[in-house]
């Protein structure tokens, strides 16, 4: 039997196009080669998160405008607190679109969440650490069995979460009981985490600056590592704009945060799980085989690559994450109810994860999606309740942002396919 001979793979011609058009332009040009190579991927279709970023910045300006309170620091404080659950939830939503498949469970996963931690924490006085790791452990066996019944019979992971929807919300219901609510103690370091912990200015700085130095410590262990491989470094000087970027923004931020109540410590904790997530995502071989599996699953079976175990492993991921995010959602309402994970928390999360960049073909997309599409979202949000519009326009509003979204990414893909042919 002779063995599997290399597939030639012509499915993502523009990426190999791409990246022969940025080794020429940046070597030895700095940052005017720079410019050129991201001028060549604007041109190709390879927009990253340039939209939504702008468009970002276009929602702050409007609202701002329609109402002086928006930009306030109490307002952020409030949107950035609001932003922490629902943004991790999107977080695993967009580990799961990476490999070209979609959870509609997470809304009943995350109110599963803080059923679990509102009878065993509250009702049998579990610790409430042994209670969260219950939630978590839950969560996980959730993804596993995703995963088992994708992979093992073909269930699209569309129509087994759907499934899930409906019976881990029975769950939820049967688990908190007749009353249908509890009611979580103020004074745990839960409810506490969620509510009243934000960051002192100078440990909130402290932690920027570390940011801002890990960052710095990345690129450059980048930069030798391409080095060693005989690649273009690109200039040092980026390294050094990013960073100084990254600090001015982040001092300023907190500087104005802090006229108020300034960073939340949940917020924080969002935060640091985008961090984590995108490091193991672009800086693991886990992470480049989740590409590598939802940009082509049969040329990445055939490299090698165990696509069972990444499909299993996203879907994991993915309902922890939602697991979390219940948690969250709990503590910052102090409470555990039948409405926990309901109305809109499926799709304003997938939405944020869309919204944020993240392709729902698979293959394309970071963890800092979730961060950007949720901020979106929840800007949309908070600026119409400041302007005492009710929550159809809201809807109608967010969807007509959905929809712009997957029309620039169908786009986007429709111009690098065209490229990659020429």
């Amino acid at each position: 039997m002779s063995s599997a001979q290399p597939v030639k793979d012509n499915s993502q011609p523009t990426t190999v196009a791409l990246d022969m058009q940025d080794e020429r332009l940046v070597r030895g040009e700095g940052i005017k080669g720079a410019i050129a190579g991201f001028g060549t991927r604007i041109r190709t279709g390879d927009l990253g998160s340039l939209p939504i970023f702008l468009g970002l910045i276009l929602i702050w300006i409007v609202f701002q405008l329609l109402n002086p309170n928006f930009l306030s620091a109490d307002n952020l404080v409030n949107l950035t607190m609001q932003c922490a659950a629902l943004g991790t939830i999107a977080l695993g939503v967009v580990v799961v679109l990476l490999v070209a498949q979609i959870d509609l469970s997470i809304g009943s996963l995350s109110g599963l969440a803080s059923a679990i931690i509102g009878v065993t924490f509250v009702n049998l006085g579990w610790p409430i650490w042994l209670a969260i790791l219950l939630a978590l452990a839950v969560g996980a066996s959730i993804g596993y069995l995703y995963g088992f019944l994708f992979t093992r019979f073909g269930v699209p992971t569309f129509v087994v979460t759907l499934a899930g929807l409906l019976g881990f919300l029975g769950l939820q219901l049967w688990i908190l009981g007749p009353t249908g609510t509890i009611n979580l103690p103020y004074s745990s370091w839960l409810v506490q985490f969620a509510t009243t912990w934000f960051l002192p200015p100078w440990l909130a700085y402290l932690i920027a600056g570390l940011a801002v130095v890990g960052i710095v410590v990345t690129d450059l262990m980048r930069r030798s590592r391409r080095s060693r491989a005989g690649l273009s470094t690109g200039s040092l000087s980026l390294v050094v704009i990013k960073a100084v970027v990254v600090a001015v923004v982040a001092a300023a931020a907190i500087a104005y945060l802090a006229t108020n109540r300034g960073v939340g410590v949940m917020f924080l904790t969002f935060i640091a799980l985008v961090a984590i997530m995108a490091f193991l995502l672009t800086r693991t071989r886990w992470g480049r085989w989740i590409y590598a599996v939802g940009g082509n699953e049969e040329a990445a079976r055939r490299a090698g690559i165990n696509v069972r175990t990444i499909y299993i492993s996203a879907l994991m991921v993915g309902t922890v994450l939602a697991s979390v995010g219940g948690l969250m959602a709990a503590a910052r309402l102090t409470a555990a109810s039948i409405s926990s994970g309901g109305g809109t928390t499926n799709l304003v999360a997938i939405a944020a994860a869309v919204i944020g960049g993240t392709s729902l073909f698979g293959g394309r997309g970071s963890a800092w999606s979730a961060l950007l599409g949720i901020f979106v979202i929840q800007s949309i949000d908070n600026g119409l309740t400041l302007l005492s519009l009710d929550s159809s326009v809201r809807f109608m509003v967010t969807g007509a942002v959905l929809l712009l979204a997957v029309i620039i990414d169908s786009l986007s893909r429709r111009s690098r396919a065209q490229h990659g042919q020429s």
